[in-house]
């Protein structure tokens, strides 16, 4: 549990750039400022961060190039990516309208699709990129703010864009999920657009690996009540399939 916890603040601080003592212990009230101390004295040990005063940084802000970074995650479980993508692929029909999140996962699906008659909505440049390899799909770039960790676009005209158009069905990646079947991530900006095509959507797709159980991010987007399929590779843990199941939530 600890190193969980550990791993989720570590995320943050990447994500943010730089955060305070005070924002950690916002996020998690049951912790001592001790153990947030003790947490971060980890971190730095293990070269993930860098301590400040009344703070902490990542230890590589500038000098790990976003195309490595990027890299780094899309290597990581690629078998688990491609065989998401795989079970994913069925759920879209041709001529409807879909929205693709920003990510890893959601690359693997791109990468996957064929050429068939759909309209294709985008948070992400490099996945826009991804598709113009086929001939009929019609793809749409949300605009927005660029973050350059995830390559995902977010803010007020991503939000405005995404308000004015039907989605049939959303497929999200996610970066942490509770043992209550929350969904969360480690940008405001972000949430924001995820928590709105949870709410939009025709239907909404979780792809999620098992690595992502029982990473608590900042931001909870959505829980599992309120989507209907996971995506995952087959390793969730019972706890979370058998709350699914309860929901009406299909776990493919």
């Amino acid at each position: 549990m600890n190193q969980i916890r550990r791993e989720s603040i570590g995320e943050y601080i990447q994500e943010k750039g730089a955060v305070t003592v005070k924002e950690i212990s916002a996020l998690f009230p049951d912790l001592s400022a001790m153990t947030i101390h003790r947490d971060l004295e980890k971190l730095e040990e293990e070269g993930v961060i860098i301590r400040t005063r009344g703070g902490a940084m990542p230890a590589n802000p500038i000098t790990l190039p976003t195309e490595v970074m990027f890299e780094k995650r899309m290597h990581a479980n690629t078998q688990a990516k491609k065989e998401m993508a795989q079970k994913a692929l069925p759920l879209i029909g041709q001529g409807s309208a879909v929205f693709l999140d920003a990510g890893t996962s959601c690359l693997a699906l791109a990468q996957a699709l064929s050429d068939m008659d759909v309209n294709i909505f985008t948070t992400a440049p490099n996945i826009a990129l991804e598709l113009a390899r086929l001939t009929l799909p019609t793809v749409h770039v949300c605009g927005g703010t660029l973050n350059r960790s995830n390559l995902a676009l977010s803010g007020q005209s991503t939000i405005q864009m995404l308000e004015q158009i039907n989605i049939a069905i959303a497929f999200l990646g996610v970066s942490g999920c509770t043992a209550e079947g929350d969904f969360t991530c480690g940008k405001e900006d972000e949430m924001l657009v995820k928590r709105l095509l949870v709410q939009k959507a025709g239907r909404t797709v979780i792809l999620m690996d098992s690595s992502k159980c029982g990473k608590i991010l900042p931001y909870t987007f959505g829980n599992i009540t309120g989507v209907d399929y996971i995506v995952s590779d087959g390793e969730l843990p019972q706890e979370l399939t058998e709350k699914a199941k309860t929901m009406g939530c299909i776990v493919l």
